[in-house]
């Protein structure tokens, strides 16, 4: 019996298939085509977006909530190029993501013609891998290493390259091509026993949470340290819920960005940091350890990066849950009262900083963000998901909304990259539709990817969609104003949102006042489409956010 061929196309979609792929993101071109085609005979859903980016940005969000890569396509030349954004944005800040883009024919590939491009050398600089694949029978073992390389850490995205006409080619289903995941082993015994006595021994030691804490498997051990040994803990935006409830009395607040913040005074006064799961690009180095005067503990998956102000005096390194629950054993702590009483005092002022704020100012219809937030945080369930776009409602959710799941609240902390908010708010909903998913954005970034509106009402999927509304690119706008004493570049014109809602099928409002708020919300809950909702935000008190002890700082 002859073994039966399939195109490439279909060898792909197959692989995609025997990996565990649930959706596709992209936008069909004459180069990926026999992709789209091959998708109509497969159970993967296909979720036709309005622009590249904003399809690679569904995939990381996807690959964020589940650990597993998102997939998205796109065709040759600027197809592939729109996706640049999304995939560094995916790298950068450890979600998995296979793209995979169409390519003009083998014969085409050194001459000048339409939509012709080195994609496999453009996406070098902003994935994990990148390659070309020039032969059919190197399709479903380059799917499964993508896989495999993607969800390897520290996690990222990969690009495969394709000819159109090696789509077309055939060849036999190699059903042996499905990716597995490496196993890591625990450290070094040296290296724990380093660790575990240098910890022991500090006075004031500090637990300090990076955007690998977050991930699934490293949150109960994490959680198992701290409320075995009382560890004060302060985390990086990304590192949000990894704290739960009972044990948010040890929590000291979120830092990164500027430094402002409690945590930051915290880790100013600890002898010892042991950071886990860690990114520099979270919060960097020369900002929080500018003097170079802590010891730091690394604990990984993966070595450290080596900055001037980040070098590590232990890494522990291998498989973060066994390395945790192995250190806990070992170690007997001895912090001093002083250290306890500033952890405390510390907590404390978090609380009064969530659950108080400054008033708007007199006679303003606008909102405060505190006052939004606290709002908000009164409606919200520890289950619902929560996507934050960027700019000044970056920082003042990133400090003071708090969560107590981990992959709850989501932020571009590495890249900062405008727009994400309403693409991962449509992933989200696909990928977890039993979850109310609330999204909010500045009406700067809403409108870089505001046109996925129409994607998210043909898809179906409800969710609600803040845009906090000044007229303004503010977070640039305050520094500089801090900087020069002027502004240049950032005012925008008016949007009438509710209208624009309505333009595209969703259910547009205005918030006046934050009475009624949560009858609005109710109401918005249960629409059957998304919901916009416009907030004018007040942001007269904005300067203490962007104060800073490090001139050099910003973004």
């Amino acid at each position: 019996m002859e073994t039966p061929e399939f195109s490439g196309a279909v060898l792909l979609v197959k692989s995609l298939e025997r990996n565990g792929a649930r959706f596709v993101f992209g936008i069909p071109g004459a180069k990926i085509d026999a992709v789209f085609n091959a998708l109509l005979d497969s159970p993967i859903r296909l979720i036709l977006c309005r622009h590249e980016q904003n399809a690679a940005f569904m995939a990381a969000a996807y690959g964020r909530i589940t650990g597993e890569p998102g997939i998205v396509l796109a065709t040759s030349g600027p197809g592939v190029c729109n996706l640049t954004t999304g995939l560094l944005t995916a790298t950068t800040e450890g979600d998995p993501v296979i793209a995979i883009g169409g390519a003009v024919a083998r014969n085409m590939l050194l001459k000048s013609s339409h939509q012709n491009t080195d994609s496999s050398k453009i996406m070098e600089a902003v994935t994990k891998r990148s390659v070309s694949i020039y032969n059919v029978e190197n399709i479903q073992e380059a799917i499964a290493n993508a896989f495999r390389i993607s969800k390897a850490p520290r996690k990222g995205a990969c690009f495969l390259n394709i000819p159109c006409d090696v789509l077309a080619d055939t060849a036999s289903d190699v059903i042996s091509c499905a990716s597995r995941e490496a196993g890591y082993g625990t450290a070094l015994e040296a290296e724990m026993e380093r660790a575990a006595k240098i910890i022991s021994e500090a006075r004031s030691p500090v637990l300090f949470l990076g955007e690998d804490s977050s991930i699934e498997q490293n949150v109960e051990p994490l959680r198992a340290l701290i409320r075995r040994h009382g560890l004060p803990v302060v985390s990086t935006f990304q590192g949000a819920g990894v704290v739960s409830r009972d044990l948010f009395s040890h929590f000291v607040g979120r830092v990164g960005l500027f430094k402002n913040q409690l945590g930051d005074r915290l880790l100013d006064r600890s002898d010892v940091v042991v950071t886990v799961g860690y990114n520099p690009v979270e919060y960097d180095p020369e900002v929080w350890n500018a003097d170079r005067s802590r010891r730091i503990i690394h604990l990984d998956s993966v070595p450290c990066h080596i900055h001037n102000c980040y070098q590590p005096e232990v890494e522990v390194l291998g498989d973060i849950p066994s390395n945790i629950a192995s250190l806990s054993e070992r170690l007997s702590l001895h912090i001093s009262p002083e250290a306890g009483e500033l952890a405390d005092s510390l907590h404390q002022e978090l609380l009064a900083n969530v659950h108080g704020g400054p008033p708007a100012q007199a006679g303003s219809r606008r909102i405060a963000p505190l006052h939004f937030i606290g709002a908000l945080r009164e409606y919200v369930s520890d289950d619902d998901l929560v996507m934050c776009d960027i700019g000044t409602v970056y920082m003042w959710m990133a400090r003071y909304f708090l969560v107590y799941k981990p992959r709850h609240l989501f932020f571009s902390n590495g890249q900062q990259t405008l727009g994400v908010a309403m693409p991962w708010a449509i992933a989200a909903k696909l990928t977890c539709p039993e979850k109310r998913v609330f999204a909010i954005s500045g009406d700067g970034g809403f409108l870089f990817s505001s046109m996925e509106l129409e994607t998210a009402v043909r898809e179906k999927t409800p969710f609600v969609q803040f845009v906090w509304t000044d007229g303004s690119y503010n977070m640039v706008l305050e520094q500089e104003v801090l900087k020069y004493g002027r502004r240049s570049g950032v005012d925008l014109g008016p949007v009438d949102l509710v209208s624009y809602a309505a333009a595209f099928g969703a259910k547009g409002y205005r918030l006046e006042s934050l009475d009624g708020f949560r009858d609005l919300l109710d109401e918005a809950i249960r629409s059957d489409v998304p919901v916009l909702i416009d907030v004018p935000v007040d942001y007269s008190h904005n300067q203490e956010l962007f104060l800073t002890v490090q001139d050099a700082a910003g973004n």
